[in-house]
């Protein structure tokens, strides 16, 4: 029988075959093309040297290059010795051609050992190539305590393991290595890991009283790798990062970013995020090789209600001619969105063992959310899923709130992802093409995937979702279920599915379900019902 409350629609669709499963599997293996990119047209290794003119469906400036003065000082020249600590003599040059107007700031070949570093206007600190910067692993060559934001809430602690506050024409260049926090030190063993940082940071404390500095063997919550804040006009560029105890390269409330060419490696470190944009505007990313131990190419605007109080959204944000090899998502948005995400535009990147290769993740209590997000030719495999929608998130972290229903009353923490288009996309060999998770009060709204190649073993799983459409595509699947719940305004157009079985099996579930729609497809509708459109009010006939 059919409840009246939930209408569960469980039938098989015929579908019509070009070709068998292993051939449409193979089609997306070997097809060939100049506009979507493999692997050795992007990344690290397929870096140019000048910087191609920045378009997007979004009004968005041309970036350049912070330039410097042209006086440059080793640091060998202020002492400097190999192999030993040189904070105060590398801080030391970088404030003594500050003071001259500015320059660049020189690490030379060989190892080098340091606590946190500030950067000041106008200086380039160049990594140069065969240069190593250890990075202390104790806690006391952080001190003291400065402004910093800490997984979307400020903080007075650590900072990161090179700083920067108000500063204006700044850049972290060459093809040197910088290796984080060394493991077994006081950093990682006092990192704050009893809660999520919401519940020990109240949001009513003032700033200047949160002081997490470690003393006595308190905690402290993690310096990022290299983190400017409130800066104008930065550059990161050639450089190598390794071994990071938290997020490696993070400019929160930063305008005018270009961040190229840079290798990340963090596997197997949790929360080793490869590059964050956190509240920050006009960003450029490219040419960069990721492979991390969390997110990869990760945009995030604040946390909850300390997020609304700054109320700074990330917005006018280009990736480009990115590599992913590992990591919990190739490009994702979240969970940490508060003052909302917007005007995003990633194009020609490919994206290798990603859980999610594509990755939308907030929560109910995070707020804000994204919307204007634009995916273009993308070249997706090893995924778990090719696009993730997670709006609910676990109980470990935000407890009842994890549970869909009931539905809670629309207030400011309520998150939304809106207005996001993904075209021109090559997923190869991987687990499932869309799952989708998102809220009863605020569904999941306006997306549109356009032009898609996929090979995978599941299909489509998603729940309160309002406006998706799928056109123009071929979709390789060896379990072909389309599984909604509360699904509204879902149309397949011109679309394609290949299995093994020559059938596709789709389940409808939920009394907000409706107008779901074949067009053009193969299927085309289900047999036997009156119209290509599933209503409510509709019944199979027999």
């Amino acid at each position: 029988m059919i409840s009246g409350l939930y209408r569960i629609l469980s039938f098989v669709i015929f579908i019509q075959f070009a070709a068998s499963a292993n051939a449409g599997a193979y089609k997306v293996q070997e097809r060939k093309t100049d506009s979507i990119p493999v692997k050795e047209q992007v990344g690290v290794v397929a870096l140019p040297v000048e910087i191609a003119p920045i378009n997007a469906p979004f009004k968005m400036p041309q970036l350049k290059k912070p330039v410097f003065p042209a006086r440059s000082i080793l640091i060998t020249e202020n002492g400097a010795k190999e192999g030993s600590k040189v904070t105060s003599i590398i801080q030391q040059t970088i404030d003594q051609l500050n003071k001259q107007g500015g320059g660049k700031v020189i690490i030379p070949k060989g190892k080098w050992y340091t606590g946190r570093l500030t950067l000041l206007s106008n200086i380039n600190l160049e990594i140069a190539e065969g240069a190593e910067l250890y990075f202390s692993g104790e806690v006391e060559d952080y001190r003291p305590a400065v402004f910093t934001r800490n997984e979307g809430i400020e903080v007075m602690s650590l900072g990161a393991c090179i700083y920067a506050n108000g500063q204006r024409n700044i850049a972290i260049t060459g093809k040197g290595k910088l290796i984080g926090p060394a493991k077994g030190g006081s950093v990682r063993k006092q990192i704050m890991t009893k809660d999520v940082i919401e519940n020990v940071v109240a949001y009513t404390t003032p700033v200047a009283q949160r002081i997490y500095e470690g003393h006595n063997g308190d905690f402290i919550f993690p310096p990022m790798f290299i983190s400017p804040i409130n800066c104008n006009n930065v550059l990161i560029e050639g450089i190598s990062l390794e071994n990071t105890a938290f997020w490696n390269v993070a400019p929160v409330y930063c305008d005018s970013v270009i961040i190229r060419g840079i290798t990340v490696h963090s596997v197997g470190i949790p929360r080793g995020d490869g590059i964050d944009i956190e509240s920050s505007r006009n960003v450029l990313i490219e040419y960069c090789t990721l492979s991390t131990g969390d997110d990869a190419f990760t945009i995030k605007a604040g946390r909850g209600y300390d997020g609304l109080r700054v109320n700074r959204p990330t917005e006018n944000v280009i990736v480009r001619n990115g590599l992913v090899l590992e990591g919990h998502g190739g490009i994702t948005c979240g969970s940490e969105t508060a003052s909302m995400i917007r005007n995003l535009y990633v194009h020609d990147c490919v994206f290798e063992n990603a859980r999610s290769a594509i990755r939308f993740k907030t929560r109910r209590p995070r707020g804000g959310g994204g919307e204007n997000l634009f995916y273009e030719r993308i070249r997706i495999s090893g995924s778990r899923y090719a696009f993730e929608w997670d709006m609910l998130g676990s109980a470990t972290h935000v407890g009842a709130a994890a549970s869909r229903y009931p539905p809670r009353d629309k207030d400011a923490l309520t998150p939304v992802f809106r207005n996001i288009k993904a075209e021109n996309i090559v997923i190869e060999k991987t687990t499932q093409f869309i799952k989708a998770t998102a809220i009863p009060e605020s569904p999941l709204a306006n997306v549109r995937i356009n032009k898609i190649q996929s090979n995978t073993e599941d299909l489509i799983a998603v729940a309160d979702v309002q406006g998706l459409t799928i056109s123009n595509s071929v979709l390789s699947v060896q379990q072909p279920v389309i599984d909604l719940l509360d699904a509204r305004n879902i149309l397949f157009n011109k679309v394609t599915i290949i299995s093994p079985s020559n059938t596709v099996q789709l389940k409808v579930e939920g009394p907000l379900s409706h107008q779901i729609r074949f067009k053009n497809s193969s299927p085309t509708r289900p047999i036997g019902w009156a119209s290509n459109s599933w209503q409510k009010t509709a019944s199979p006939t027999k």
